[in-house]
């Protein structure tokens, strides 16, 4: 892809400093970047490499102090904004699978739409029906009665369980499991595990995004719903009967118990735990290796085990790392009081 200064200003609408017709023909972050390429600086902790950065052009924001003659800047309020609309529109190729694999196993009471691409080795079941423009990678399995919507994208190796619901442009990457049974048992009067039957199933809305290997329980009863426009990174694990609300962000290795009800615009960081059937409002934000024990009824940001609002938290965690100092003040406390009894 070769692309002039120009263009990219015109796109993005960035003011140009220096060549408008330096042609530009790969992106790169701006500690590699090489001649040719066009990189962004936006977060200060990164202008240490600016003086060394062998970039054709940057962007920048308006006040930045532009110091070198020899690079070409485009100045823009949001830079890292501007840049990720570049890589979108012209630097990026999307997801490439062709036609339907002669390997595939399309069970004849599956029907899949127009414009889909099927890799080796997929499996469709009975009763599945597929929307428009779909991609299906490699060695995926979608078993009975699933319903995918129009553009939704599945990598290899995912698995789809019965009479899951899959909404329209929807991505799902690799090794994730959608709708295996919840951790549903009750103990006999042996004392032996009796398996509870998970007869529900997973729904997630449009514009959905699950990471490589989650896994998202399919529900005792009902569905486990995940809402539009929600985005679950690597390695997470939602139980059956939990709700998360639409454009909620839960990163890595975050473990969600059942019947958990998550809200809209929460920010969920990595390592996070839920105990079960719990609420928590709109609006918040969860910080990493927290845990969090009993609903949350108010937007803002919590912290810690048990999870707390993060000014609390942070009070409590001061008073902990002087507990020592403390000690030791109440030890000469305890002298001075018995010496002023002896008296």
């Amino acid at each position: 892809m070769t692309v002039s200064v120009s263009e990219i200003a015109k796109l993005v609408g960035a003011e140009i400093i220096g060549d408008e017709n330096l042609i530009i023909n790969s992106i790169a972050k701006i500690s590699d970047a090489d001649t040719g390429s066009l990189t962004y600086l936006y977060n200060p902790s990164y202008e240490k490499y600016f003086e060394a950065c062998k970039a054709s052009a940057i962007i920048v924001k308006p006040d930045f102090n532009r110091t070198r003659e020899d690079i070409t800047y485009l100045l823009a309020p949001q830079p890292e904004k501007s840049f990720q609309k570049v890589v979108t529109t012209l630097f990026y190729k999307g997801y490439r699978l062709e036609g339907i694999a002669s390997s595939a196993k399309i069970h004849p009471g599956a029907v899949v739409g127009e414009n889909c691409a099927v890799g080796e080795n997929v499996v469709i079941s009975d009763g599945v029906r597929i929307g428009n423009n779909c991609k299906i990678f490699h060695n995926a399995v979608i078993l009975e009665d699933c319903q995918i919507g129009n553009g939704t994208v599945i990598f290899p190796n995912v698995t789809l369980r019965e009479e899951c619901v899959i909404g329209n442009n929807v991505i799902i990457h690799s090794g994730a499991v959608i709708g295996g049974d919840g951790f549903g048992y009750v103990r006999d009067s042996s004392g032996n595990y009796q398996k509870v039957p998970q007869v529900g199933n997973v729904v997630l809305e449009d514009y959905v995004e699950i990471g490589c290997n989650a896994t998202i329980d399919r529900a005792a009863l009902g569905s486990t719903i995940i809402r539009s426009g929600t985005k679950i990174d690597n390695l997470v694990q939602i139980a059956h009967n939990v709700e998360v609300g639409s454009k909620t962000a839960i990163s890595a290795q975050t473990g969600i118990s059942g019947s958990t009800v998550i809200g809209d615009n929460c920010i969920v960081a990595g390592q996070v735990g839920f105990v079960d059937h719990i609420e928590i409002s709109d609006g918040v934000i969860i910080a990493a290796q927290s845990g969090v024990s009993k609903s949350i009824k108010e937007p803002g940001i919590y912290w810690g085990y048990p999870a707390k609002n993060l000014k609390e938290g942070r009070k409590t965690e001061a008073h902990i790392r002087n507990l020592a100092e403390y000690a030791r003040r109440i030890a000469e406390l305890e002298e001075k009081v018995k010496k002023l009894e002896g008296e």
